[in-house]
């Protein structure tokens, strides 16, 4: 959310990005609408200062009579525009949610995901000597995932890890755990049960609310218990990635300087009701509601240059991690069409999938400056003492079920067998090089 004196002295840019970013809000009914509300705030807080002193006078007066009616008449008056006021400032703040970072001059402009832009390319594509399977079709040769089990038993886009397949996804998990704690981030397992703050404050909510017609996320309908064993009937949600928990780390606190850059990188469990995916990647681990993945979030000081620089180291890092499990990979340039109200700049990794026959998306890596920071209240007090807003940063690590395809169907051998990147056999209980038919 930002500033209401940034908005208005930055207009004809903040309508550009709102026309750029296909978003559904009118900026001059929000402009106006602010004025409206200032102006009944004043009027509001008028007529209360008016009736603080019409009690005063009820003391004093000997005509009490007179004064009485007087605070009846101001009573009357705030009984009818109090409303009005609750009303305005609603659809204020309903409007005020949607309003987007004005992305970097550097962005692309266009209109969705066929408009983002290849900026780099690393690998050699496999030229197989035989027909490569599926990653759906190794999985059941080799025993690793059962998608008829799961299915079953967790429903539509339900699976089971097992076996190798099994240790492979820990083992990624621990190698972007060890690859992120040397590059000086702190690891965290942070709640994948959050209150709804949490994912209205980074923007994981369409408005200001859920919306269960538009936002991919589950939300949890059981009643919870408070410490001293009140009914608490406060929403709770499950996390799509790590990024809320570890972002709201710390909501409505104020950092030092000095303790800039904070860089956090978290393992969690996933969930993703994927609702806007309906009929897509209906089969196998490329769409899934529940899987694991690291994630690297990073806060800085205020300053563009600076959280620039992170983004694209975190971006080094991801690029890092595919070049040593030998991944072929893409860089891309997110366009503005495909990009989220808050985000400043974006970049999206892909890694070449052989049995799918495409580039399939492992990472996506987002600069929002302090878009994030004003909602979730994130500030630290700089050298001169004034309080200002961090800049907040997010990048997938490592995402389990993509880079389980890629490493299934870029390492299939002629007979069957799945060789194991070299820099995963440390963490395969007895060093297993090769997952082969049981």
């Amino acid at each position: 959310m930002l500033d209401i004196k940034f908005i208005r002295e930055n207009s004809a840019e903040l309508k550009k990005a709102i026309e750029n970013k296909n978003i559904d809000l009118d900026l001059e009914r929000l402009l106006n609408l602010d004025k409206e509300r200032v102006k009944m705030m004043q009027e509001i807080e008028e007529l209360q200062a008016q009736k603080n002193k019409i009690n005063e006078e009820i003391q004093k007066s000997k005509d009490k009579k007179s004064v009485i009616e007087k605070g009846k008449e101001i009573k009357e008056k705030l009984s009818r525009l109090e409303p009005l006021g609750e009303k305005l400032q609603k659809e204020f703040e309903d409007l005020m949610i949607k309003v987007p970072t004005i992305p970097s001059e550097d962005t692309p402009i266009g209109k969705d995901s066929s408009e983002n832009v290849e900026i780099e390319k690393w690998g050699e594509i496999v030229q197989f000597t035989f027909a490569p399977k599926t990653h759906i079709q190794i999985a059941k040769d080799l025993d690793i995932i059962d998608f008829d089990r799961g299915a079953k038993v967790a429903g539509y886009r339900g699976y089971y890890m097992k076996n190798e397949g099994a240790l492979l996804q820990m083992a990624l998990m621990m190698f972007a755990l060890e690859k992120l704690i040397q590059k000086g981030f702190v690891p965290i397992i942070p709640p994948t049960l959050v209150k709804e703050f949490v994912l209205c404050g980074t923007g994981y909510f369409s408005g200001r609310n859920f919306n269960p017609e538009i936002d991919e996320i589950y939300k949890i309908e059981n009643i919870d218990k408070t410490e001293d064993g009140r009914a608490n009937k406060e929403n709770k949600f499950l996390v799509g990635t790590a990024e809320p928990s570890l972002l709201a780390y710390y909501a409505n606190e104020i950092l030092d300087a000095s303790k800039l850059p904070v860089k956090f990188c978290g393992f969690s469990q996933c969930y993703r009701s994927e609702i806007g995916s309906y009929g897509k990647d209906t089969k196998g681990l490329y769409r899934v509601h529940e899987f694991m993945k690291v994630e690297q979030i990073c806060m800085t000081e205020n300053n563009i240059e600076q959280s620039n620089k992170m983004h694209l180291e975190m971006v080094e890092i991801s690029k890092e991690l595919h070049r040593e499990l030998g991944l072929p990979y893409r860089v891309l340039s997110i366009c503005t069409g495909d990009m989220s109200a808050g985000k400043y700049k974006m970049f999206d990794l892909e890694a070449w999938m052989p049995g799918m026959n495409r580039w399939g998306e492992t990472g996506s890596a987002s600069n929002f400056l302090d878009w994030q920071a004003r909602r979730l209240n994130v500030k630290y007090k700089d050298t001169d003492g004034k309080n200002k807003f961090v800049h907040m940063i997010n990048n997938t690590a490592i995402p389990s079920p993509r880079m389980i395809i890629s490493i299934l169907e870029n390492y299939q051998q002629a007979d069957g067998s799945v060789v194991i990147p070299e820099v995963l056999r440390k963490w395969m209980p007895g060093g297993v090089e090769k997952i082969e038919a049981k």
